[in-house]
């Protein structure tokens, strides 16, 4: 039963993958840890795992629908924000494995909170339009962006999509959907570094008991992408921002109430 609950969670997140360009990871996170009751770094680890399965099928899937000759033709965009967040991944894991795992709770439920009024609130910030900015100060926002956002990435387990999309959007003037697979295309390498670290540190084997679970939610997410990728032309993203807004939200709040295993 557990594993098909895993499936389940796994597909139902998934879906957000295909749909929005992100892992899912931020709504996935509160799931592991609450429902399936794992600690948090274990909870994080088992996360980038499966967001890596998740945004490299939804990048896969999207590219039918956006065209990969759109993504790469932004690819200057791509290498701008990865550069920084490969080095912000490799931080964050340091911080990671080092920070109280209370506290760490703490910071995780914050970023929740966070992203769930960027999501709420997409609409004002997508309308600003794209900063008028000298190229060479756009691409150093860009740098630093991804290096928060890598930090954030391996920190807590998510793919970073709800930061990279409204900084592609804002600092490049990107259509949110082609935003989205930029978005994918940057987590990918980004989550890869986050996993490359803490297998250094051979933090990978707390999960090692885990490759059941992780198979079924992997899988579960697979066929979410793949769903979320197909329903891309017919789903408003303006309510679709709404409603992950607030569920995410909800997430967070329930996640708060949660106490870290001692």
């Amino acid at each position: 039963m557990r594993s098909i609950w895993a499936f389940t969670w796994g597909a139902l997140v998934g879906v957000l993958g295909g749909l929005i360009g992100l892992g899912g990871a931020e709504f996935r996170l509160p799931v592991l840890i609450s429902i399936f009751n794992y600690r948090t770094l274990p909870a994080i680890i088992i996360n980038l795992i499966v967001s890596l399965v998740t945004v490299t099928c939804s990048f896969v899937f999207r590219s039918g629908v956006i065209g990969i000759e759109n993504v790469v033709a932004h690819f200057a965009i791509i290498i701008n924000i990865l550069a920084g967040s490969l080095i912000g991944s490799y931080i964050g894991v340091s911080y990671a494995t080092r920070i109280n795992e209370r506290i760490l709770n703490r910071v995780v439920v914050i970023f929740l909170v966070l992203l769930s009024f960027v999501l709420i609130g997409h609409n004002f910030i997508f309308s600003v339009g794209s900063l008028q900015l000298p190229s060479l100060l756009r691409i150093s926002i860009g740098f630093v962006a991804g290096i928060v956002i890598g930090i954030f990435s391996s920190m807590l387990g998510v793919a970073g999509g709800e930061l990279i999309i409204p900084t592609v959007i804002l600092l490049f003037a990107v259509d949110i959907k082609l935003a989205g697979s930029l978005s994918l295309a940057i987590s990918i390498p980004t989550i890869m570094m986050g996993l490359f670290k803490f297998r250094s540190q051979q933090r990978l084997q707390e999960v090692k008991s885990e490759q059941k679970f992780i198979v079924f939610m992997a899988s579960g997410s697979i066929l979410g992408a793949f769903i979320g990728s197909n329903l891309l032309n017919y789903v408003s993203s303006s309510l679709l921002y709404l409603i992950l807004g607030t569920i995410l939200l909800l997430s967070a709040f329930k996640l708060a109430k949660h106490k870290p295993a001692r």
